[in-house]
């Protein structure tokens, strides 16, 4: 057999909606709790009602005309004093303390909460509570009916909180997080379903979030534009009201990146002829994105991480206290973790900046999202220039088979896609990028990576091998010299550094001679460690 559930309902006592008086006539007025109790088509079988100790009389009341009503209603009072109604951290406090305290069973009750009495900040706080379940019910509100005859019992509306009902309104969340994640994206439409992801959680980050962000990944992968748009999309949503403020680290050495950073007063150091504000104190209420963070020096990355936990910090040559509450986005393309093995970032930063941490890719690895940001930069030439640009149908397919394929290593990312399309735009004649136009780009682009990738190759080797031995080494031999030279310039020991390139053969061996392995190798090319330690 299968028992029907009881319907349990709390409520506010009306004190100026309840009270009629004693009067016969009452019967004919509206009165929220009365209603509540005297609908047909629902059976409140206990009712908890929740008033101060001035009106006890009035409480007592309203409980004799219930049980005149709803004989079957049990109604238990309670005595809440608020000394303030419309204080909302008092009131918060109360009702949600009152819900801990009592015993919500769900599979024999169904619950209610009344919220036609009390103040709006009571009803407000009535519907916290419900929708985050600390009381596991729903929220039902009371209304006189326009007809006469039932004007005194009035009508009912339950309200369910469970969003997963209405698909419409579900649907608007939706199209909200998709115009956010579009936002954030620039307008590009993507198809890495990776970077799809990342931005995805990044927009819901942004706008639930107060903590810092860290957008780590190699240089021109976006960053600095993504933590622009993070902001932007911050300030259309009324999360800061403050600037964003973005500061390069890189820019900030000696004795004067802490000026810059944390603002100074008149005379605090020579040349200091007037007092600055300073970088924090100018993003206060809004956004600091600190881009390169790990090029801060460790001094800076103290104080940095006073100011982030405590909102506050001292400005050089003051003795005073000063206050900014920033949001901090960092950027950086380095290893935090291995800087820190060095010794030249701090662990305990790294801890508070690292809650949100995200990895932009490379463009090499976001291929497919290519055509859509070559689009996107077209658009930006003719935003910026009044000039609309456009490929011939060959010639787009010519750029794009290229910019996707293998041979296209794209060291700068999106900085190189991006001054591709500005060269290719500019050089153009009527208006149309021609194929020789893209053939001519793709010749640039290759040399230019070439260069690049062989100046870096011989840069270690050029410090300690001639032009004439370096021109008799095949490119292999190249590549490895130079990988090998600098892990060894990373160790202080050529055990330490023979452990690090051997780490994985040593381990099948019984005896390993880590040193006596690089020693021999670096022999081949007439080298020994002193040559590269004292270099």
């Amino acid at each position: 057999m299968i028992m029907s559930k009881k319907t349990v309902a709390v409520s506010m006592l009306g004190t100026q909606l309840d009270f009629v008086g004693k009067r016969v006539d009452r019967w004919s007025k509206w009165r929220p709790n009365i209603s509540l109790c005297s609908q047909q088509d629902l059976v409140i079988d206990e009712l908890h009602l929740l008033h101060d100790n001035h009106s006890t009389r009035l409480a007592n009341t309203v409980v004799e005309d219930i049980a005149a009503v709803s004989p079957e209603t049990e109604v238990v009072l309670h005595t809440i004093n608020f000394l303030n109604p419309w204080d909302f951290e008092e009131v918060y406090a109360k009702l949600f303390d009152w819900c801990k305290k009592q015993t919500f069973d769900n599979e024999t009750n169904d619950y209610l909460f009344h919220i036609t009495t009390g103040t709006h900040v009571w009803q407000i706080c009535c519907y916290l509570l419900t929708e985050s379940r600390h009381y596991p019910g729903r929220l039902i509100q009371t209304s006189p009916d326009n007809n006469k005859e039932s004007r005194s019992v009035g009508r009912v509306q339950v309200i369910d909180l469970d969003l997963s009902r209405y698909d419409q309104l579900a649907n608007r969340f939706d199209v909200e997080h998709q115009e956010g994640k579009d936002f954030l994206k620039g307008g590009i439409q993507t198809k890495n379903e990776k970077f799809n992801r990342l931005i995805s959680q990044i927009e819901k980050v942004a706008i639930r979030s107060l903590e810092p962000i860290l957008l780590t990944g190699p240089t021109g992968a976006g960053k600095s534009q993504l933590a622009s748009r993070i902001y932007q999309l911050k300030k259309m949503r009324s999360k800061v009201s403050g600037d964003f403020v973005s500061v390069n680290c890189a820019t900030l050495k000696g004795e004067n990146a802490m000026a810059a950073l944390f603002g100074h007063t008149k005379g605090a150091f020579t040349g200091a002829q007037s007092a600055r504000d300073g970088f924090l104190l100018s993003a206060n209420e809004g956004v600091l994105f600190l881009d390169e963070i790990g090029e801060l020096g460790i001094e800076e990355q103290a104080m940095l991480l006073h100011a982030i936990e405590n909102k506050s910090f001292h400005p050089v040559g003051s003795d005073k206290t000063a206050y900014s509450n920033f949001q901090l986005i960092a950027g950086t393309n380095r290893d935090l973790n291995q800087q820190i093995q060095e010794g030249k970032f701090r662990e305990d930063l790294l801890s508070r900046i690292n809650l949100w941490s995200y990895q932009l890719p490379a463009l090499k690895e976001r291929v497919e999202d290519i055509p859509g940001n070559v689009d996107f930069e077209l658009d930006l030439f003719s935003e910026k220039t009044g000039q609309r640009v456009q490929f011939n149908k060959e010639a787009r397919e010519v750029f794009l088979d290229f910019a996707q394929s293998r041979d296209a290593s794209w060291q700068g990312n999106f900085r190189d896609l991006s001054s591709a399309i500005t060269r290719l735009c500019t050089l153009a004649d009527s208006a149309r990028i021609a194929k020789a136009d893209v053939l001519e780009e793709i010749e640039r682009l290759r040399n230019s990576w070439t260069q690049n990738t062989t100046s870096g190759q011989n840069t270690l080797l050029e410090n300690h091998l001639s032009d004439e031995q370096i021109a008799l080494l095949d490119e292999f031999d190249k590549c490895q010299l130079d990988y090998v030279i600098g892990i060894c310039s990373q160790h202080k020991s050529m055990a330490a550094a023979g452990r690090s390139l051997f780490n994985v053969s040593r381990q099948q061996k019984s005896s390993s001679n880590d040193s006596s392995r690089l020693q021999k190798y670096l022999a081949k090319f007439e080298l020994k460690w002193s040559d590269i330690v004292n270099t």
